[in-house]
């Protein structure tokens, strides 16, 4: 389906802008072959205010005059021109994703969504979580920050995924983000955090200004690492905004393509420690097999017993174009590969 539906948050219609653009209303239908759904977005942004805030600023920074009529006719550049935009299911017909809630595929070069499956539906998003507490410590920190872990950081609870982190012990930040995307460390999230925000909650704050800077209003993050919250969900389309974000950093994508990783780092008393971390992504594993002439570069998985077996994969396809592939909430992690596997395809 080519990206050019209405209805989405801050998307290609004249009346959304690149930088400050979004729905001046808070619902939209979604059309399939089974009837209408509608989905409430509970972030909605007030498209004629956002307009005039943007014209204005040009004209103090210099701009030639523009008026409030210039946004119909063109002259703003819209938020979604180089993202994908559906308001319909999509490709259903083509793969069985009865295992799992909610599914898409996004063509970036193209602008197009190959498959969509209740892509808008708020779901809980595990560890995929930590695709944006990544992008935010891109963004807002150095790689060659070092970073003293907390006993709050360290002190996760014992079933939850870790790294290992010991209190005192100091890294720099890129080791962090290896232990948090490959590792899926909360221990890693939670002292990323704390580095950046002072607390998880000011970081939590942090996260969902950026997650509405990127467009995903249908989405609120409470904690950076995914444990399960009742207020801190996401969807398919929000997290395809998110993943496309934090692979314009190349150290994103060289992390979350590793597969195995040496943390090299020092604890409390200045000795040296060692840290063995592999990723959780089957696919680079080699536990499970992408299709032939497919590439995963890189993305993130995650599972919690509320929101279930997730992924999301950025990769090449055949025909060596990039694309998004997300699932969310599948029934069991067979299920979630051989989904993805057919996702791939598309």
């Amino acid at each position: 389906m080519k990206c050019t539906d209405k209805g989405r948050l801050r998307h290609d219609c004249p009346k959304y802008v690149r930088k400050f653009g979004a729905l001046a209303v808070s619902t939209m239908l979604l059309v399939s072959g089974c009837g209408t759904k509608t989905y409430e977005f509970e972030h909605p942004y007030d498209v004629y205010g956002a307009s005039m805030h943007y014209i204005q600023s040009q004209a103090e920074e210099g701009s030639p005059d523009v008026s409030k009529t210039d946004t119909a006719a063109g002259k703003i550049p819209f938020f979604a021109q180089d993202l994908c935009v559906n308001t319909v299911q999509t490709g259903s017909q083509n793969v069985d994703a009865s295992a799992a809630e909610a599914a898409g595929v996004f063509h970036l070069e193209e602008g197009t969504i190959a498959y969509a499956k209740n892509i808008y539906e708020k779901l809980y998003p595990a560890s995929t979580t930590k695709i944006l507490t990544a992008y935010v410590a891109l963004k807002h920190a150095d790689l060659a920050d070092t970073v003293t872990v907390s006993e709050q950081a360290a002190n996760q609870a014992g079933d939850s995924s870790v790294c290992g982190l010991k209190a005192g012990d100091q890294l720099t930040m890129e080791e962090l983000l290896y232990g948090l995307l490959l590792e899926s460390g909360n221990d890693a999230a939670v002292a990323i955090a704390e580095h950046i925000s002072g607390n998880s909650n000011s970081f939590a704050s942090l996260m969902n200004e950026e997650a509405a800077a990127l467009g995903a209003t249908h989405s609120y993050f409470t904690n950076p690492h995914g444990l399960h919250e009742e207020e801190h969900y996401t969807c398919v389309y929000d997290l395809y905004l998110l993943l496309n974000a934090a692979m314009q950093y190349e150290q994103f994508e060289t992390i979350s393509h590793t597969a195995k990783h040496t943390a090299s780092y020092r604890n409390a008393s200045g000795a040296a420690v060692t840290g063995e971390w592999e990723t959780t992504d089957k696919f680079l594993t080699g536990e499970a097999s992408a299709p032939d002439g497919v590439t995963v570069l890189g993305g993130k998985t995650g599972t919690t017993n509320a929101a279930g077996y997730c992924l999301a994969l950025y990769s090449r396809n055949a025909a060596q174009k990039p694309q998004i592939s997300i699932v969310l909430k599948a029934d069991s992690s067979e299920n979630l590969y051989a989904l993805m596997t057919e996702l791939l395809k598309q």
